[in-house]
């Protein structure tokens, strides 16, 4: 029965839709460069970050995002280049994002670097007709007959449509920032069966880092989503210990209409250029009641040094610390 009323609104809500909203993610003080194409190329060599999310567990046909992205300095261009890739499944619905990014890097004296970047690509909308389920349907064997006075698919169909988004980073050896924006065209993916707009998101975020003992430092951040109509905050907080093992929490939401999570953060870096990083999330909406908990797990791997030709930024941050 849970599984049916999913589909369902997932189908009802899918066929006219505007805000399509980001994805969540716990671990994001690790994988700036999924939501800011600025951020390229700026822990100083090859990067590559991989995340698979399951968001409420234990709930029939719950969201599941998987993120792959590579980024790099390209110093003879006085910047960096990166390809993010995201998928996403809601019940039957499928998104595929694919980007290419560049940006442009300039010193800000001695303190620090600014980086404008921009990058554009391809959204993916796809539904599997298979998986509606409405209440006068006959689903008998091969028989896929809906009975439903709105015209829906028996099988896959997907649409897809262009997108561009743009930020700017700004970066020194403690601080850093950013500010950028999705689907600055907002897109329509339009076909016979449903019609989205992509809306305009805006993401901030910053992070700093203090020493609190010898052998103890503390990574507070923040990161903001916003269309303009909804806004979402996460606040976290981070203790790493030799530089290896980190520890810390989030909570995600400001008020009792966005509380949605609080999460547990545990990592370690594997080598010197391998970092595993996990976050739990326990649901603080009413979803708890059916769901239990949303888990994340991230893997990055740094190369640790030049790609290419040119001259490393005369200001060189720890890229054990970032993605």
């Amino acid at each position: 029965m849970v599984k049916n009323i999913l589909l369902l609104i997932t189908c009802c809500t899918t066929f006219s839709l505007f805000a399509q909203q980001p994805s969540n993610y716990s671990l994001y003080m690790f994988n700036k460069f999924s939501y800011n194409p600025a951020y390229a190329g700026m822990d100083n060599s090859l990067s590559f970050n991989g995340l698979y999310r399951k968001q409420w567990s234990g709930l029939t046909d719950s969201p599941t995002t998987q993120n792959i992205n590579v980024h790099m300095p390209l110093y003879i261009l006085n910047g960096g280049i990166g390809i993010n890739v995201e998928n996403e499944k809601l019940g039957l619905e499928e998104n595929l994002l694919a980007t290419l990014a560049y940006n442009f890097q300039l010193p800000v004296g001695k303190i620090g670097i600014l980086s404008i970047g921009a990058s554009g690509g391809i959204f993916q909308k796809s539904l599997d007709g298979l998986m509606i389920l409405t209440p006068d349907g006959q689903y008998e064997g091969f028989t896929i007959n809906h009975n439903d006075d709105l015209p829906l698919p028996t099988g896959d169909i997907s649409e897809l449509t262009p997108t561009f988004n743009a930020g700017i980073y700004f970066k020194t050896e403690t601080f850093e920032a950013g500010l950028s924006t999705s689907n600055i065209q907002e897109p329509v993916i339009e076909g016979t069966f449903f019609s989205t707009t992509l809306s305009r998101n805006y993401f901030f975020n910053a992070a700093y880092q203090f020493d609190l003992l010898r052998s103890v430092t503390v990574h507070p951040s923040v990161l903001v989503k916003t269309d303009l109509v909804e806004t979402q905050i996460e606040a976290s907080i981070l203790f790493k210990y030799n530089d290896n093992i980190f520890v810390g929490g989030s909570l995600r939401g400001y008020n009792t209409n966005t509380l949605d999570a609080a999460s547990l953060i545990l990592g370690l870096n594997l080598s010197e250029k391998i970092t595993l990083a996990y976050a739990y999330d326990y649901t603080l909406s009413d979803l708890n009641l059916v769901s239990n908990g949303s888990h994340e797990i991230m893997i990055s791997y740094n190369l640790g040094r030049e790609i290419g030709k040119g001259k490393l930024p005369k200001i060189i941050f720890n890229p054990r610390y970032i993605d």
